[in-house]
């Protein structure tokens, strides 16, 4: 989807569409965005960009808050018109998916632009599409044309669409792999071709197997309609550092009425195997405290906090978060653990 939760708010505020328009936190202090419309882009704004620098490029910037349960629910919609065209999809995230069309008998680049276009129709919102024979190249074309366009990447044009590929587009290299390759003089996929399989793996390790075929263009990763959701989680930075255990139990109580909506409303049944609780310090240290447990409750979390407090020897908190793990699917423990 473009700019998945700007576009639904201005959809909402038609009167918004010609202005910049931000969703994310408040506009001052530590709040960052969460997306912006293509007005806001062209003053520079962008995702995870701190609001107070937001503003600064574009003062006239609309930030809006986050309505998580609005989201959620359109991409629940728009899953919706993904299923009429095949059951082989694998969300990403609310706004992201892999569908697998290989049965169709209908050309993918026109599937796509079916695709692109009921969604356009039925809930008044743009996306863009990448087309190709295996999921890294599909996602990365999915970005080659956006907004509200498609790409495609036919196989015969594989060795030639990976000549000047950056290397930080290839599925799983971030920003330390990206580092470490351009100490080496490795810039692009062409470059990346350069190393056998022995020197990435000594490189790399396991990672580097996989370099050598991705950097050629080859992915064997299938769509999987079945893809478990590992965890759940909500976190929260706060504009003034929170000083006392007292006050971050009072936090936690919030965030764990949020998290116990989000796993409600996530459409899926599944059983919890533990609780965890996130404290990131005012020094920017982090620690997790974690305990599996057969009952789930906001004592439990609170001890996960005292816990993960007490570590902080006497540092403020700027940062709170709560999760819970979940059983695997095929796991064979029956009981249904109790959140709160």
């Amino acid at each position: 989807m473009d700019c998945y939760y700007a576009a639904i708010e201005v959809r909402e505020k038609p009167s918004l569409r010609t202005l910049p328009v931000a969703v994310g936190g408040r506009s001052g202090g530590r709040g960052v965005l969460t997306t912006c419309n293509y007005v806001a882009r062209k003053y520079g704004c962008r995702s995870a960009m701190p609001t107070f620098k937001a503003l600064e490029l574009c003062p006239q910037l609309i930030i809006l808050p986050v309505r998580h349960e609005l989201y959620k629910q359109e991409s629940y919609e728009i899953r919706k018109i993904f299923n009429s065209y095949t059951n082989i999809i694998e969300p990403i995230s609310l706004d992201e998916a892999y569908l697998d069309v290989t049965a169709s008998s209908t050309n993918a680049f026109d599937l796509a632009t079916s695709i692109r276009n009921d969604i356009s129709k039925k809930r008044n919102l743009t996306c863009s599409a990448g087309i190709a024979s295996n999921k890294m190249l599909a996602k990365i074309a999915s970005d080659w044309r956006k907004p509200n366009n498609q790409f495609e990447v036919k196989d015969n044009e594989i060795e030639n669409f990976l000549k000047t590929l950056p290397v930080e587009k290839i599925w799983g290299v971030g920003g330390k792999t990206s580092e470490k390759l351009s100490t080496l003089e490795i810039h692009t996929c062409q470059d990346l071709q350069q190393l056998d399989i022995s020197e990435l793996h000594k490189l790399f390790g396991k990672f580097g197997i996989n370099l050598h075929s991705l950097c050629r263009g080859i992915d064997n990763r299938e769509v999987n309609s079945n893809r478990e959701r590992k965890s759940c989680s909500i976190e929260k930075t706060y504009q003034q550092n929170v000083t006392t255990l007292i006050d971050a139990k009072k936090r936690l109580r919030t965030i764990l009425l949020e998290l116990k909506n989000d796993i409600n409303n996530s459409h899926e049944d599944r059983k919890i195997k533990s609780a965890f609780v996130k404290v990131k310090f005012s020094d920017f240290t982090k620690t997790t405290s974690e305990k599996t447990s057969t009952v789930i409750n906001s004592e439990l979390f609170n001890e996960l906090l005292s816990q993960a407090w007490a570590r902080g020897g006497g540092k403020t908190v700027r940062l709170i978060g709560a999760g819970v793990r979940f059983l695997a699917l095929n796991d064979d423990e029956n009981n249904q653990l109790e959140l709160f």
